[in-house]
C-alpha cells in the first residue's frame, strides 16, 4: 500500500515530476513560499500587536542597515539605552522583531499570556520590546537593567514552510559578549510547530533551573516532563 508521507509533514518531499522538472503546481508554491519568507524579513513589526511595553530601538537606524550590518542590531541605540530603568530583577522579559516579525505579531502574545501566570513571584521589569533587535542585544538590556536572567523571545529566520517561527533565548547572568553556547534556546514556537503551553511549560522549567543553579546554555539541559 503506497504511503502518501506528505500527510506526516509540510516538508517538501514526495513532489512528483513532470520530465526533468517540478510540476507547475508545485514550482508555483515554491514561489509562493519564498516570496513569503522574503516578506517576513523585510516586514517591519507593528507594536500595537503586543502587550503594554517599553519601545526600544537598537544602533540599526532602519530595515535594509539591520540586514547588511547584523552588529548593529545586537546593540541598544544611545536614546534607548536612556530609557531603561535598573532595579533588582529575577528575569526580564524582551521581544524583538528579528528576521521575522509576522512571527512576533501572531506568536509573542499568547506565549506570554501561557507564561505570565507561571511567574508569579519573580520579580520582572515592564515588558521590552526591541525594533531591528538581534539576540544578542537581550545580554546588554539585560545587564543595564540588573536582572539575573533574561528571556529574549525573536523571530526566527524564514523556512519556505515556515515564515513566521518563534524562537526563545535564555540567558543567566546577561552581559555583552556572552556566546550562543552560554544560551539556551526553544525554537519553533508556533501552531504548527510547538505550541504556546508546551512552549511557556519548557520555558517555565528551564528559567527555573538556571535560577537554582546560577547557569545557562549547554552545562543547563531542557528535561521538563511533558504536560
Amino acid at each position: 500500500m503506497a504511503i502518501d508521507l506528505r500527510a506526516f509533514t509540510n516538508a517538501r518531499v514526495a513532489l512528483g515530476r513532470a520530465g526533468h522538472s517540478l510540476p507547475t503546481a508545485e514550482l508555483l508554491r515554491f514561489q509562493l513560499d519564498h516570496a513569503r519568507a522574503r516578506d517576513a524579513v523585510h516586514q517591519a513589526l507593528d507594536p500595537c500587536h503586543l502587550p503594554p511595553h517599553v519601545l526600544l530601538r537598537s544602533a540599526a537606524l532602519d530595515r535594509a542597515t539591520y540586514l547588511r550590518r547584523p552588529d548593529l542590531g545586537r546593540r541598544l541605540s544611545s536614546d534607548s539605552a536612556g530609557l531603561l530603568a535598573p532595579g533588582e530583577y529575577d528575569a526580564a522579559l524582551i521581544v524583538a522583531d528579528g528576521l521575522s516579525a509576522v512571527a512576533v505579531e501572531r506568536h509573542a502574545r499568547p506565549l506570554l499570556a501561557a507564561l505570565l501566570p507561571k511567574l508569579e513571584g519573580w520579580r520582572l521589569p515592564p515588558l521590552h520590546v526591541v525594533l531591528q533587535g538581534r539576540v544578542a542585544i537581550g545580554d546588554e538590556i539585560g545587564q543595564r537593567l540588573g536582572a539575573a536572567l533574561v528571556v529574549l523571545l525573536i523571530g526566527e529566520r524564514p523556512g519556505l514552510t515556515s515564515p513566521d517561527s518563534l524562537g526563545i533565548y535564555l540567558t543567566w547572568a546577561p552581559r555583552a559578549g556572552r556566546t550562543d553556547a552560554e544560551r539556551n534556546c526553544i525554537s519553533n514556537v508556533r501552531p504548527e510547530g510547538l505550541d504556546y503551553a508546551l512552549a511557556a511549560h519548557k520555558l517555565h522549567f528551564l528559567m527555573q533551573e538556571a535560577r537554582a543553579r546560577r547557569l545557562s546554555g549547554v552545562a543547563l539541559k531542557e528535561d521538563a516532563l511533558l504536560l
